[in-house]
């Protein structure tokens, strides 16, 4: 039988996710023969198709709730996990009735997805974490941006760093379903020494420093916010800390990029404000007005790539709302 594990695409938390879920299936339930891999995205209309599932079991992890009798397995932590009342009410059922309490899991109070998974694959499932312990800990660091520094998250010395870039920027869409079974047993140098990795690596690199003078050229500053604009270089992805290593004092950063399937808002907050908590905007809450989701702390917005108009008055509208703020 096939565990087809549906896992955030072009995201390290997502592929670390997708690894751990593998292990401890594997190590703990052993149901499943083989394990397949599909990545999902953050896109205008729908987000999932339903010919992509499978006979034997479907798991998601970290992504968003699907009402639908066949999924065998959820885990996610992000606010914006129910796509519809009616996702958070099926689940909440479902909840209440106890009977899929083992088998779908949400926690928003968790800094990554991989370590809900670890926490829960632990205590329910008697799953030893430890042999997996240096990817909890950089899924934690990267998804909930704990660098020490934005120098640290910019000019990526780590391993995970490097990883993160070739997972949320290779075009290769089989990269990361060839990476997420090396991660179950590989330490994170070890993963990214391999030649498939390598490939990609240097001209990744070189499109990273691109992009640090293009959002050099393109960032403000305003009451706070750091605003930019770079739809009309289509990129599948860029270090979303650039913002906050030219200019250090933003609090938010709100920017407009564009891919081969969508026209995207970024919204951010420095992870290194000075600010508390209690001060910060609820980044995912304004992000869901428009369709879109994320973290207290950072959210983003999908658009159809043709809609740049749209995207740009989503935008204009944050911004002002933060610079208020």
């Amino acid at each position: 039988m096939d565990c087809r594990v549906f896992y955030h695409d072009h995201c390290f938390d997502g592929a670390c996710s997708a690894s751990l879920f593998t292990r401890f299936h594997r190590e703990c339930i052993g149901t499943a023969d083989t394990f397949s891999y599909y990545g999902l995205v953050h896109r205008a209309g729908a987000l999932f198709d339903d010919s992509a599932f499978v006979a034997g079991e479907n798991a998601i992890v970290d992504f968003k709730y699907l009402a639908s009798p066949k999924i065998n397995w959820w885990f996610d932590h992000h606010l914006s996990a129910f796509l519809t009342p009616e996702d958070q009410r099926d689940f909440e059922a479902h909840q209440a009735d106890g009977t899929e309490t083992s088998r779908k899991f949400y926690d928003a109070s968790y800094v990554s997805c991989t370590s809900l998974i670890a926490d829960i694959a632990t205590a329910k499932f008697g799953f030893n974490a430890a042999p997996l312990a240096e990817l909890i800990h950089w899924a934690n660091i990267v998804d909930g941006a704990k660098y020490e520094s934005a120098q640290a998250a910019v000019e990526m010395g780590e391993p995970a760093m490097k990883l993160t870039m070739v997972i949320e920027s290779s075009p290769d869409e089989t990269l990361v379903q060839k990476l997420i079974p090396l991660l179950t047993e590989m330490r994170l140098q070890e993963v990214l020494d391999q030649p498939f990795v390598q490939e990609p690596l240097g001209p990744l690199m070189e499109r990273h420093r691109h992009a640090i003078e293009l959002i050099r050229e393109r960032a403000s500053l305003h009451k706070g916010v750091i605003t930019f604009d770079i739809t009309d270089h289509p990129t599948e992805g860029y270090n979303k800390f650039i913002p906050y290593y030219l200019h250090p004092h933003g609090t938010y950063n709100v920017g407009l990029s564009k891919s081969s399937f969508r026209t995207k808002v970024s919204v951010g907050t420095n992870p290194w404000t000075p600010l508390p908590a209690s001060e910060l905007v609820n980044l995912a809450a304004i992000c869901e007005r428009y369709g879109g989701g994320g973290h207290a702390r950072v959210g983003a917005i999908s658009f159809p790539p043709d809609r740049e108009d749209q995207a740009r008055a989503a935008a204009k509208e944050i911004i002002e709302e933060l610079q208020e703020a």
